[in-house]
């Protein structure tokens, strides 16, 4: 992967992210809030890349911390589409206002904003609309080319390593994409110590 390039690609996203990415976007399109995705995946060597400017490298400072959430495919930064600016604030604040309503964490609320970037925890799960006690979600239009998530086959990104994990023991090789407990995690290092 070309640590200069950004990867735009929201298949790339952790399948928990990917569906908040692909609700932000519709429920987005649904308000006339017109963005589109910069970036979504980084490898550590891109974080330390990015990092570097304007710093040890020429160029203007774009990050400020080289552990970020894009690395653990939990975060995606977008842009507005012209004929706004490209980091339009009126169209961010929106888009941020519509995260805040999806329980999406958005850049623009922290003490140094970071209005394009949006990011969730493993724990996200849509909120409900409590005026009308309805769940937000059933009021979104989904793109119809969203696929369905298929939890019994590995991403293709993932799919050397968790081979890797079940022929070494160290996962039984059953719910690629579910989130995996502390219990869990405990197990695999006790499977890899045991080695």
């Amino acid at each position: 992967m070309d640590i200069t390039r950004a990867c735009r690609d929201i298949d790339e996203l952790h399948p928990l992210a990917k569906q908040a990415c692909n609700l932000f976007l519709a429920e987005c399109k649904k308000q006339g809030v017109n963005i589109f995705i910069t970036e979504t995946y980084r490898s550590q060597a891109r974080q330390n890349y990015l990092y570097e400017q304007g710093r040890t490298r020429s160029g203007q400072v774009v990050t400020w911390t080289k552990s970020s959430n894009h690395t653990g495919r939990m975060a995606w930064d977008i842009a507005v589409s012209p004929p706004k600016a490209l980091y339009d604030i009126t169209t961010l604040n929106k888009a941020g206002a519509i995260a805040k309503e999806l329980g999406i964490t958005w850049g623009g609320g922290w003490k140094t904003p970071d209005r394009p970037h949006f990011e969730i925890k493993s724990s996200w799960k849509p909120k409900n609309d409590n005026k009308k006690g309805d769940d937000i979600v059933s009021k979104l239009t989904f793109p119809s080319q969203m696929p369905i998530q298929n939890n019994d086959t590995p991403s293709v990104w993932a799919k050397e390593a968790w081979e890797f994990a079940k022929k070494e023991g160290l996962l039984d090789g059953s719910r690629p994409k579910d989130a995996i407990t502390r219990e869990e995690l405990a197990i695999v290092l006790m499977r890899m110590v045991n080695k």
